[in-house]
């Protein structure tokens, strides 16, 4: 195959006809938005795809709860005691030691869950993103004083933190909520400020300081919507801590109190018949199971897809 001309070459690069080429022109380059972008990343994530279907499945099961549900999950009836699942059309999960149907009680104890998982999260966001958001942008003492505040909180153990202040608050799903966010803030603050450190150097931010944009602007216009993909990412990975938290203090007797069903205090009432109804234990061990699993996919396929240096 002959070399190209140096006009040939020319004309190629600027986009007009190639002599001796036939006349055709190069290809325009397709553009794609950064929301395709990360969307077509996330989609290449199968894991992440699949954690996501199942995230949106719970969510729709804890939403439409109070239609989906075949039984009342508070009703007792002590003569449908211990009826496994698969052998009763009408429970298709089987039935506690109370007679209560169990698809009803996971399904409830699902909302209770997500619920507290959610709000917990958020808590847990608003909380670290003020901090890491104001150490990062004053630095000096300012930065200082919140960062030893932090390690000095990432220096309790979070289990027996969280037990301390359960038994001392009356439990309720805003408390438990509370109790979570407040306790799991630390790695996030610690996330959002070397982020904020790192964009405030930035040219476009020493622009907005040169021009005399006022520190409300440049903190919640240039730096936040720039350090926002690490957010969102944890963010997700909490909801997973929140509710695997929630089922532990809740089956250590400090979390959801029955009758409300929440799949931690199902795990305490199933200890007893472990050996005789062993259902009892499973169904509400793989929902928690699934759960965590699902969101913790979900966390890595985001911040795969949010991954500026990452190339797909």
């Amino acid at each position: 195959m002959p070399a190209s001309t140096p006009l040939q070459e020319n004309a190629y690069n600027s986009g007009q006809p190639v002599p001796g080429g036939g006349g055709s022109t190069p290809a325009a380059p397709v553009y794609e938005s950064q929301a395709r972008r990360v969307w077509r990343r996330f989609l290449h994530h199968r894991l992440a795809v699949a954690g996501g279907g199942v995230v949106i499945l719970l969510l729709l099961m804890a939403f439409l709860a109070d239609f989906i549900t075949p039984h009342d999950p508070l009703a007792l009836e002590t003569a449908r005691r211990f009826i496994a699942p698969g052998t009763n059309s009408s429970f298709l999960l089987g039935t506690d030691e109370m007679g209560r149907d169990l698809l009803s009680r996971l399904i409830y104890g699902g909302r209770i869950s997500l619920v507290v998982g959610v709000a917990a999260m958020f808590a847990t966001v608003v909380t670290g993103l003020i901090i890491g958001l104001v150490s990062g942008f004053y630095g000096g003492r300012v930065d200082n004083l919140l960062m030893r505040f932090t390690d000095t909180m990432l220096s309790f153990p979070q289990v027996f933190l969280l037990l301390v202040l359960a038994a001392f608050i009356t439990p309720t799903v805003i408390s438990i909520a509370l109790i979570i966010g407040l306790t799991s803030w630390m790695e996030v603050a610690r996330i959002i400020r070397a982020q904020i450190k790192y964009i405030k150097e930035q040219d476009f931010v020493q622009a907005a300081f040169a021009l005399g944009a006022s520190e409300a602007r440049i903190m919640f216009k240039e730096l936040l919507p720039n350090a926002i993909a690490p957010v969102l990412v944890s963010a997700t990975l909490n909801v997973a801590n929140a509710v695997l938290m929630e089922s532990y203090i809740s089956f250590l007797g400090y979390g959801i109190q029955p009758p409300l069903a929440s799949w931690g205090n199902m795990l305490t009432n199933a200890q007893a018949y472990f050996d005789t109804a062993t259902y009892l234990a499973i169904l509400p061990g793989v929902m928690i199971t699934l759960t965590v699993m699902s969101f913790n996919f979900l966390g890595d396929g985001l911040r795969d897809a949010l991954d500026p240096k990452l190339r797909m």
